[in-house]
């Protein structure tokens, strides 16, 4: 038994490796030539400006770029004459908590001064495990609700398994429509993202790998509701449980599934087994039969 479960495991491991190897390979062929390209184009817009200005210098030109990307990543946009501040204002400040404790971490926004930083490490390490059991309970009561639908239309209808069928089914398209389809398109009013860049967005947040090429309520040249942020917040909250819950669900099915074709294998052995038993029997029977014949034969002699 010990046996079996180390091979299901390396079976496991070398599949969980073989896809990883699939992705890295796939995401390379895709993104390492555009990955050039802008490379290329962004050392061809340098020489060309250093061409066209002469009395700009090569360092000073660098230490500006590098000035210009780290007050980006602080949260600043120069604008003419004036900076962009409001990332840091307290509905800022909520999002950055939400993304921390749900484990997102965009990276667009990070904290700079030390005690923040310490602040950030202590407020994750008791936030992470009140976010999971917050999440565990809001998945229980979706769960719970979706059970109570099924008793009600077995009770009113008479159904059984059908009424499991439909009221999961239900939920399952209704939590597609409120956290993944319906979202891109407020996105795509509020942000000016296509319904694709909204989608991909929204799943990428929801599943927490959070690579922060798109964040909500980050571009300066627009104007944000003050409802916007906490709104998406909320949304993230519970699209992580609902998601959590199709997660879950997904991989009873697979454990399912493979407990009952370990239960298929096991009943076929044992069929094959209790057949193989049965011939046995039935051999030993004639055999009896033979032997009590031929002692017969012999007890009785000739006439």
């Amino acid at each position: 038994m010990q046996g079996r479960h180390g091979a299901r495991t390396a079976l496991l491991l070398l599949a969980y490796l073989g896809y990883l190897l699939l992705g890295s390979a796939a995401f390379w062929a895709l993104e390492g030539p555009a990955e050039r390209d802008a490379a290329r184009r962004l050392l061809q817009g340098k020489w060309d400006l250093l061409g066209n200005y002469t009395c700009l210098q090569g360092p000073a030109l660098e230490r500006l770029i590098q000035g210009i990307i780290q007050a980006y990543k602080s949260g600043l946009t120069l604008q003419g004459n004036t900076t962009s501040l409001g990332r840091w204002d307290f509905i800022g400040s909520f999002f950055f908590s939400i993304s921390a404790i749900t484990t997102i971490g965009y990276g667009n926004l990070s904290p700079t001064t030390a005690i923040a930083r310490i602040l950030c490490i202590v407020f994750a390490l008791f936030g992470i495990p009140l976010n999971l059991v917050v999440l565990n309970r809001i998945g229980q009561l979706m769960l719970s609700g979706v059970h109570r639908c099924a008793r009600h239309l077995q009770e009113k209808f008479h159904w059984k398994k059908a009424a499991t069928l439909l009221t999961r089914t239900c939920a399952l398209v209704t939590g597609l429509l409120l956290f993944l389809l319906l979202p891109p398109l407020l996105f795509s009013a509020i942000e000016g993202w296509t319904y694709e860049e909204g989608f991909y967005y929204s799943f990428i947040t929801l599943s927490t790998i959070g690579f922060g090429d798109y964040v909500i309520g980050m571009n300066p040249d627009r104007t944000y509701p003050a409802w916007y942020k906490n709104v998406i917040s909320l949304w993230i909250l519970f699209g992580m449980a609902w998601l959590a819950l199709v997660i879950n669900i997904c991989i009873n099915v697979l454990e399912n599934s493979n407990d009952l074709c370990q239960c298929c294998k096991k009943k076929r052995k044992e069929a094959e087994q209790n057949l193989t038993d049965s011939n046995k029997s039935s051999t030993l029977g004639l055999d009896d039969v033979e032997s009590c014949t031929t002692k017969d034969t012999k007890t009785k002699g000739p006439d």
